[in-house]
């Protein structure tokens, strides 16, 4: 059986109170009882007393009928005093109420005389309390019994009917056994008042507790409950219209929040599964760029082994052939009709050589020469190289560059190379007037520094744009050998950086070199090793 909150917290409360003041109730009513009894003794003391008084005058006058009478009259009170005897110092009943008993000697070990005879003599005075004693009658009720002494003084004998010796103490004892049933009565009375009370108090107490606890901590929590079940079911619009300054306000306000919360996160998480299309294409497109990259880089360096071994193989015919193009083409007596024909086979030599030159730049993978460098200084040295040439009379150079560029480790001559390569593509891409734009940054983040150099040339097809880095590969016709831009990306690559680019046809292309501020190439570190172990 599943009990509400509420259910478990007025039970237990209720439990909890009924221990608390059945014990209460318990110890009162024992308190009552005791405080009870010792009035009935006192009462029953101040009663042997008061006969004790009452008939010394008429013991004084040996008339003891009178007296004998008064006892009587005062044992008749029915409820009050069950019995009244008078026991002489031999223990010899001389009078009682009850006629049965008249003249029956009582032993020292009974309840009315043990508690003088307990010792070896007997007691003169005794308390009030050791004087009392509980038992229960013929009829099965209990009783109080006590013993008052009624001791020897000197009107006794001195009396005219004296015969106690002066010696004597005490005379006798006055035995009085009371009721307890008016006690008893008045204990059952308050035992029930207490138990009705009790009843009524823990009823009340209950009816309040649960009349609050549904008020300010039921009727919260299942308003929470039921709106946590909304929320499961996606509502995360919902909101805890709790106003309480406490523990169940600070529930709710953190509720609020988590929902707040929910809410911000699904939406982000909706924008993410959107956008989740969109950003693994890009990744995958960054991938083709990376693979791609790696591809030519590969192609190059396979490449490079193989026009080395072509490009040596090429330059000592063409060195002959050009010595003795030459020799014949100086010749004196050579027919003039054939000097054109040796000045041409001596310029395509020269541009065959030429063209072995640069396969043999493109196959030597030398190690750069680093120092620390300014790549703006380095760029300010190359425009001084190419802005005089012919191809730059029409086009103005707009520099921008950032002056907190740190100095990098760089080998100058080969970026200077690089920044040839690329200035004169940018001319020749927009053949008349034009502009060229120079702009070099510094990204902290990744301590990378750029240079871009962009034009408003013709532009790259989108479809020949995957190939001029390759060898060979150019656009120029006649004014070029193809061999610039691959010559310019190994040289970027050995220094640990990448070209980028970006052209739109009819508008310009932008080339980006991208450097590392710190970089050690598998080469250069080899080379430093082979020194430090020469120097060792």
């Amino acid at each position: 059986m599943r009990l509400s909150l509420l259910a478990k917290f007025t039970i237990a409360t209720s439990f909890v109170l009924l221990v608390t003041m059945g014990l209460f109730a318990y110890i009162n009513v024992e308190q009552l009882e005791k405080l009870l009894f010792e009035e009935a003794v006192s009462d029953a003391d101040k009663l042997s007393e008061t006969i004790i008084r009452t008939t010394h005058y008429h013991m004084l006058e040996d008339n003891r009928e009178r007296a004998y009478q008064i006892i009587n009259e005062v044992g008749s009170q029915k409820g009050i005093t069950q019995r009244i005897r008078m026991i002489n110092k031999f223990g010899q009943v001389t009078h009682s109420t009850d006629q049965r008993e008249i003249g029956y000697f009582l032993d020292k070990k009974a309840e009315a005389c043990n508690m003088c005879h307990s010792g070896p003599s007997p007691l003169v005075h005794a308390t009030t309390m050791n004087r009392s004693r509980l038992f229960t009658d013929r009829e099965g009720k209990q009783v109080l019994g006590l013993a008052k002494a009624i001791y020897n003084d000197e009107r006794c004998f001195t009396a005219p009917c004296h015969y106690h010796p002066k010696e004597a103490k005490v005379l006798g004892v006055l035995d009085v056994i009371v009721s307890l049933d008016p006690m008893h009565q008045k204990v059952y009375a308050y035992r029930n008042e207490i138990i009705v009370l009790t009843v009524l108090q823990i009823t009340l107490i209950a009816l309040c507790l649960t009349f609050f606890t549904q008020r300010f901590v039921n009727r919260p929590v299942r308003q929470l409950v039921r709106l946590t079940q909304q929320v499961g079911e996606g509502d995360l619009d919902t909101r805890v219209t709790l106003s309480s300054h406490d523990e169940l306000g600070d529930l709710a306000s953190a509720f609020n929040s988590m929902t707040v919360n929910l809410k911000k996160v699904h939406g982000e998480l909706e924008d993410w599964g959107k956008n989740l299309e969109v950003k693994v294409e890009e990744r995958t497109q960054e991938l083709k760029n990376i693979q791609a990259q790696l591809v030519h880089s590969e192609k190059l360096a396979s490449l490079g082994e193989l026009v080395a071994g072509i490009a040596h193989e090429i330059n000592n015919p063409l060195t002959g052939i050009l010595v003795f193009a030459s020799l014949m083409a100086s010749d004196k007596k050579l027919d003039p009709s054939l000097k054109a024909d040796l000045d041409l086979i001596v310029k395509e030599t020269q541009r065959c050589a030429k063209i072995v030159k640069g396969l043999l730049d493109f196959s030597r993978e030398s190690i750069p020469q680093k120092k620390p460098s300014s790549i703006n200084a380095i760029m300010d040295a190359t425009l001084t190289l190419v802005v005089h040439q012919s191809c730059f009379h029409d086009i103005t150079v707009v520099k921008e560059y950032n002056p907190d560029i740190p100095e990098m480790l760089l080998d100058p001559h080969q970026i200077e190379q690089v920044f040839i390569n690329l200035l004169l593509n940018a001319c020749h891409a927009i053949a008349g007037s034009g502009e060229v734009h120079i702009r070099t940054g510094f990204d902290h983040v990744n301590d990378e520094v750029s240079v871009a150099i962009t034009d408003t040339g013709c532009g790259i097809p989108d479809e020949i744009i995957g190939k001029i880095f390759d060898p060979f590969f150019t656009t120029k016709e006649t004014k070029g050998t193809g061999l610039g831009l691959s010559v310019s990306y190994g040289i970027i690559e050995g220094h640990g950086g990448r070209i980028d680019v970006q052209s739109t046809v009819g508008a310009g292309t932008t080339f980006t070199v991208r450097l590392p501020l710190l970089h050690e190439a598998p080469l250069e570190a080899a080379a430093a090793a082979g020194q430090r172990r020469e120097s060792a």
